[in-house]
């Protein structure tokens, strides 16, 4: 059994994510922190989710168990969890959430105490400890050694601080009127308030979270009634957050979807003409269209790709020495500010970019044109390895040779198959993503 996939551990609470398992989870990573801890404090923060309580309690149980004192703060955003936990001295950082999923999913993501998200390396260690009965049994200390928890309410003021801190201190959002969906999810108070303060007028939707209404019909995945709003209330610009508010979708004052692409195509240049952009381009995953390729090629930038994941893409930016990058599912780093995709930061620096430019937003986000793309995803029982498919080589061999880019991969956290096909010709992409469709089709039930 494998406990981490593309961002942490997610599953369904109380099936795949239990409590006995969230316990071990916790005790494993407390083992493996103790040698290296200096505060002795790990940070708890998780979305809006009923089973949040549940596996809050259990994360708690676990790492007092190892001798941690737990600081519990409540529903935050992701970023918020990474930049508090830094902010705060803290050993770790977790953050209880399934991000985009909906209610009946959970998960946990951890960060060191720099705030930065477990490496590939960490996770599998603390998964070697999370099979290890006898070092679990053994670690478990006892009396005064037994950690402590506390619950504290008045740490968003340090993340506002923060968010505020990324907006250029010249500017203001007087005169705006923006529509802010918050998924009824962890940004629901301070998504709003930081809006607000910097004088814009918002009118929030999805901001009344119930345990079960996170992510459901509303936010980055579900933009409809958000386009809607934009149109009905005459607004700037609407932002659609996810349930922990690390991704964004933005909606032009036409109610129309700004495309990922398109959107760190026109930042990356942005803070590149306003020369705040370090390093020599800017970073995306393997999913990003060649049209930002060319885009920023003509502006003299390079375009560097990671595998998918913004843990992936921020690996790449600090290799290169980079200060921007993203996925074009909304997960948008602005490293200066933010350890992870952050979508109240990167709302705040499309604002900026508006402002700047005294421009409507559909006519400064979308700079270039897309290449012809298309992602289909295929339900498997099992992930059986891409290099054992028999015929597959052939198949990508053909799609290159008639200029096809395609990307083939299985999701991180669901058993599905995932196929990006990307052409000039719409057609031709068409045709040949039902050829390959049936190919797998036939390859996986064989």
């Amino acid at each position: 059994m494998k406990l981490f996939g593309t961002d942490g551990i997610r599953g369904k609470a109380g099936d795949f994510l239990t409590v006995e398992k969230t316990m071990k989870v916790a005790m494993a990573a407390g083992i493996y922190l103790k040698p290296q801890a200096v505060t002795n404090r790990i940070l708890v923060g998780k979305d809006t989710r009923r089973s949040g309580y549940m596996i809050e309690n259990a994360l708690v149980s676990g790492l007092t168990a190892i001798g941690f004192d737990i600081v519990e703060v409540g529903p935050m955003p992701t970023p918020a969890i990474a930049f508090i936990t830094e902010n705060m001295r803290c050993d770790a950082g977790i953050m209880i959430s399934a991000s985009h999923n909906s209610f009946e999913d959970n998960g946990i993501k951890f960060f060191d105490g720099r705030g930065d998200k477990f490496s590939k390396e960490v996770e599998q260690q603390i998964e070697d400890i999370f099979f290890n009965d006898t070092l679990l049994r053994e670690a478990q200390v006892t009396g005064k050694k037994i950690g402590k928890a506390k619950r504290i309410d008045d740490v968003i003021g340090r993340y506002i601080v923060q968010l505020k801190n990324s907006f250029p201190v010249e500017m203001t959002l007087q005169g705006l009127r923006i529509v802010l969906d918050t998924a009824n999810g962890a940004a629901y108070k301070v998504g709003p308030t930081v809006f607000e303060e910097l004088g814009a007028e918002v009118i929030v939707i999805n901001n009344k979270p119930n345990g079960f209404n996170i992510n459901e019909g509303c936010g980055a995945l579900y933009t409809k009634d958000l386009q809607n709003a934009v149109i009905k209330y005459r607004a700037d610009l609407g932002i659609a957050l996810d349930g922990d508010a690390d991704r964004v979708v933005i909606i032009d004052e036409k109610g129309e979807i700004v495309d990922g692409d398109q959107l760190l195509g026109s930042l990356g240049v942005y803070m590149h003409e306003r020369k705040v952009l370090k390093g020599d381009g800017i970073v995306t995953t393997v999913m990003s269209n060649k049209g930002l390729d060319d885009y920023l090629k003509s502006n003299g930038l390079k375009l560097y790709r990671s595998d998918v994941g913004d843990k992936n893409v921020l690996e790449i930016m600090k290799q290169k020495k980079i200060s921007f990058g993203g996925e074009q599912s909304g997960h948008i780093i602005l490293h200066d500010f933010a350890k992870t995709g952050d979508g109240l930061i990167a709302a705040l620096a499309v604002l900026a970019l508006l402002i700047d430019k005294k421009k409507k937003a559909s006519e400064v986000l979308r700079p270039f044109e897309l290449y012809p793309q298309k992602l289909v995803n295929i339900n498997v029982k099992e992930k059986k390895a891409l290099d054992k498919i028999d015929g597959l080589s052939e198949k990508i061999e053909e799609l290159e040779k008639d200029g096809i880019r395609q990307l083939i991969r299985y999701s991180g956290t669901e058993n599905k198959l995932r196929i990006l096909l990307e052409a000039k010709e719409n057609k031709l992409i068409e045709k040949k993503m039902e050829d390959i469709i049936n190919f797998f089709k036939k390859a996986l039930n064989d």
